[in-house]
C-alpha cells in the first residue's frame, strides 16, 4: 500500500500525454503575463489591504507586501522551473505528482480547491457588492434578500437574505466565456487588465500628494493587540503584526501560479511561462507597495477600523483627496473589472487542475471531457460553476479569504520541496529555465511561506486539517482505485 502511495508519474509520461490531450495552444507571452496580472490584482488589493492595516500592521503594510512578495518570489522562481520543464496542465498538483508521489499530488489537488474554487466564490461574492454600488450611481439597487445569503440580517432589522443573484449570475458569464475558447477569455481578461492597472497608477500618482506624513508615524508601529468587533484579537504592530498582516495580504498575490495551469496552452511553454509567470508578479509587486503605501498614508488606522472598513479605498479617495471625489467612481468601476477578471482565472485555473487530475484517474473522466468545436473542458466549466453558484450565493464571506491564503502557501511550500527533489533525483532532464542556488531558494521559500502560515494561526490551520480530511476520504474511496497508475485499471 505504501509504494502505491508514493508511486510517481514519469516526466516522459506526462510530456506524452500532454501531446495527446487535445487542447490548443494559442497563449503567448503577453496572455499569460495578463492572466497572471489578472488574478493577481483585485480583491486581494482592493479589501485585504484595509484589513491588514486596521488589525495588523498599520503603515508598515508594505512592509509586509515585501515579505508575501518575497514567499512568492521564491515559489515563482520554483514554479518557473517546473513549467518549463513539464508543460502541462495542473499546476503545482501535476509537479507534485512526479516529484512526491500520487498521494501528496492528490493532497496538492485538492488543497487548490480552496485557492481556485473557493476563492472564486469568494470575490463573486464581493464583486456583488461593488456591482450593487454602481447601481446605486443611477438610482438603481438590488434588494437586499437578492444580493445576499439566507445567513445575513440588515442591520437593524429582521430581513434576511435569500440568495446572492449578482455573485451567481456573474460566475456563469463567465463560466460561459470559458466554455466558449480560452484565446476569446484572454483577449477579454487583457482588456480588463490594461484598464485595472491604469486605474491603480492613477491612484497612485493622484494619492501622493495628499499623503499625511502624520499618518506613517510612526512606520512600524509599538506591538501592541487589537481586537476586531467580533471579538477576535490579534498582534498589533511589531514582528509580529508585519508577519500576520503578511498572511492577510498574501490573499493579493494568489494568482500568479495559475499561469502555470496553462502550460499545455501555451505556444511555446519552455520560453514564454517563466516570463509570464516571474514577470506578472514582479509587476504587481511593484504596484502593490505603491499602492499601500499611499493608501496608509491618506487615511487613517482608525478609518480602516470604522467608517472606512468597506470600500476603503473608495472612501479614501472621498474624503481625503479633496477635489478628485470624481474618481472615486472611476476606482469602483476597476475594482469591479478587476474581481471579474480574478474570478475569470481562478476559474480557468479550477478546471485545468481536475482535467489534469482527471487524465490521471484520480476524479471522474467527466472533468477531461474535451468540448468537440471549442477544445476546452466544458463539463468541467459547467461543474464548477454549479459548486461556486452555492458558495456565491448562499454562504457569507467571512473567512474564507484566509482559508484560501492557507491552502495555497501550503501548495507553495510542496512546489519549492518539489523541485529540489526532482533536481536532485533526475539531474539530466533538460531545463529551459534552471532556479539559480536551489537548495538555497527551496529552504527560503519554506521557510517563508511557513512563518505566513504561522502568522495566520491556529484556527485557519484547523480549517486546513478539516478540509484536507474531506479530501482525503474522497481519495481512498475513489482516487487511489482508479488511477491510470494502478495497474488493475491501466491494464
Amino acid at each position: 500500500m505504501a509504494s502505491s502511495l508514493l508511486r510517481t508519474k514519469s516526466i516522459e509520461r506526462l510530456q506524452v500525454q500532454g501531446e495527446k490531450a487535445g487542447l490548443k495552444r494559442t497563449l503567448g507571452p503577453w496572455s499569460l503575463t495578463a492572466l497572471g496580472i489578472g488574478a493577481i490584482i483585485g480583491a486581494g488589493l482592493f479589501v485585504r489591504t484595509a484589513a491588514a492595516i486596521a488589525e495588523r500592521s498599520g503603515s508598515s503594510v508594505t512592509l509586509s507586501f515585501i515579505l508575501a512578495s518575497l514567499g512568492c518570489a521564491f515559489a515563482g522562481l520554483c514554479y518557473a522551473e517546473f513549467a518549463s520543464m513539464i508543460p502541462i496542465a495542473g499546476s503545482a498538483y501535476t509537479y507534485s505528482y512526479t516529484t512526491m508521489g500520487e498521494l501528496v499530488a492528490w493532497i496538492i489537488g485538492w488543497d487548490l480547491v480552496l485557492e481556485y474554487a473557493v476563492g472564486a466564490a469568494t470575490v463573486a461574492i464581493a464583486w456583488s457588492e461593488y456591482f450593487n454600488k454602481i447601481l446605486q450611481l443611477v438610482g438603481l439597487h438590488v434588494p437586499f434578500e437578492w444580493c445576499h445569503s439566507p445567513f445575513e440580517v440588515m442591520p437593524g432589522t429582521s430581513l434576511h437574505g435569500i440568495m446572492n443573484i449578482p455573485a451567481v449570475v456573474i460566475l456563469g458569464l463567465l463560466s460561459a466565456l470559458l466554455v466558449r475558447g480560452t484565446q476569446q477569455s484572454a483577449f477579454v481578461n487583457s482588456l480588463i487588465v490594461i484598464t485595472k492597472v491604469t486605474i491603480v497608477i492613477m491612484v497612485i500618482v493622484v494619492g501622493w500628494g495628499f499623503i499625511n506624513p502624520a499618518n506613517h508615524t510612526p512606520y512600524i508601529p509599538l506591538a501592541t493587540t487589537y481586537t476586531t468587533p467580533q471579538g477576535i484579537t490579534h498582534p498589533y504592530g511589531g514582528i509580529m503584526g508585519i508577519l500576520g498582516a503578511a498572511g492577510v495580504v498574501f490573499f493579493a498575490f494568489i494568482g500568479f501560479d495559475a499561469v502555470s495551469t496553462a502550460a499545455q496552452e501555451a505556444k511555446n511553454p519552455k520560453r514564454d511561462m517563466p516570463i509570464a509567470i516571474l514577470g506578472s508578479l514582479a509587476i504587481c509587486t511593484i504596484l502593490y507597495v505603491l499602492f499601500s503605501h499611499v493608501l496608509s498614508g491618506v487615511a487613517t488606522v482608525d478609518d480602516f477600523r470604522t467608517a472606512g472598513k468597506e470600500a476603503s479605498v473608495t472612501f479614501a479617495i472621498a474624503k481625503y483627496m479633496t477635489g478628485y471625489a470624481w474618481m472615486a467612481n472611476f476606482v469602483t468601476v476597476a475594482i469591479l473589472a478587476g474581481f471579474s477578471s480574478v474570478i475569470l482565472t481562478m476559474l480557468y485555473g479550477q478546471s485545468r487542475v481536475f482535467f489534469s487530475m482527471s487524465e490521471d484517474g484520480l476524479v471522474p473522466k467527466v472533468f477531461s471531457d474535451v468540448h468537440p468545436q471549442f477544445k476546452t473542458p466544458w463539463k468541467s466549466n459547467i461543474l464548477f460553476f454549479l459548486l461556486t453558484s452555492i458558495f456565491g450565493g448562499f454562504i457569507p464571506e467571512d473567512v474564507v479569504g484566509e482559508m484560501t491564503s492557507i491552502g495555497t502557501l501550503f501548495a507553495f511550500i510542496l512546489v519549492c520541496a518539489g523541485v529540489w527533489i526532482l533536481r536532485r533525483k533526475r539531474p539530466d532532464l533538460e531545463r529551459s529555465f534552471r532556479v539559480p542556488a536551489v537548495g538555497l531558494i527551496s529552504i527560503l521559500g519554506i521557510l517563508v511561506c511557513g512563518s505566513m502560515i504561522y502568522g495566520l494561526g491556529w484556527t485557519n490551520w484547523l480549517r486546513l486539517i478539516v478540509w484536507l480530511a474531506i479530501g482525503l476520504t474522497i481519495y481512498f474511496t475513489y482516487g487511489r482505485k482508479h488511477s491510470k497508475l494502478n495497474g488493475t485499471v491501466a491494464g
